[in-house]
């Protein structure tokens, strides 16, 4: 495959999300909670690392608020455009959080502490595509397989049925996931 076919993936796959109903995205993230509860990574992780979703994306927002119920540390990303890479920082409120480029909540690197990757026990990593080894087509800033090339805890990714595919193309950087939470179940 090439590099066209997974533009033409990730455009596809954008539109599929933006055209999903209320009502079927409400059902999706029920599930995709529900399932990640369930999940022995979760179960086990004392520090979870996740973004906050923007948009199309599947809420994130449940699945925080029930890390924090469960006395576990939340830390979300903060993009370094310049360097193309991510630092974690640790959210208590969302009052820690600012607006950013493309309308993204991330971090104030001021109002919040830093957490060094090693601690994170368990990474939601995000995506639009995916495949059953887990390879992933992401939002095409390379991020996060920068981030995973030397991380070295447990990654999760959470996908509605219809984000799982045959197969999307790998490069030589890319770093698949460890598991995929679908609103079917897990798969990995």
């Amino acid at each position: 495959m090439s590099i066209l076919d997974k533009t033409e993936m990730r455009k596809n796959a954008i539109m599929r999300l933006k055209n999903t109903s209320e009502s079927e995205r409400k059902i999706i993230e029920e599930k995709l909670l529900y399932h990640l509860l369930q999940f022995k990574g979760w179960k086990q992780a004392k520090t979870i690392g996740i973004t906050i979703s923007n948009g199309f994306e599947w809420a994130t927002r449940p699945i925080i608020e029930t890390a924090w119920n469960e006395q576990k540390d939340v830390c979300v990303p903060k993009c370094l455009p310049k360097s193309r890479k991510l630092d974690f920082y640790q959210l208590h409120t969302y009052n820690q959080l600012e607006v950013v480029y493309y309308n993204l909540l991330e971090p104030n690197p001021e109002e919040s502490e830093k957490v060094k990757k090693e601690d994170i026990d368990l990474l939601v990593v995000p995506g639009l595509l995916f495949d059953q080894n887990g390879y992933r087509i992401g939002f095409g800033g390379g991020y996060y397989d920068r981030f995973l090339a030397d991380y070295p805890n447990r990654t999760v990714s959470l996908a509605s049925n219809f984000q799982v595919v045959q197969e999307v193309p790998a490069e030589s950087f890319d770093i698949p996931v460890e598991t995929i939470i679908t609103d079917k179940g897990k798969i990995g």
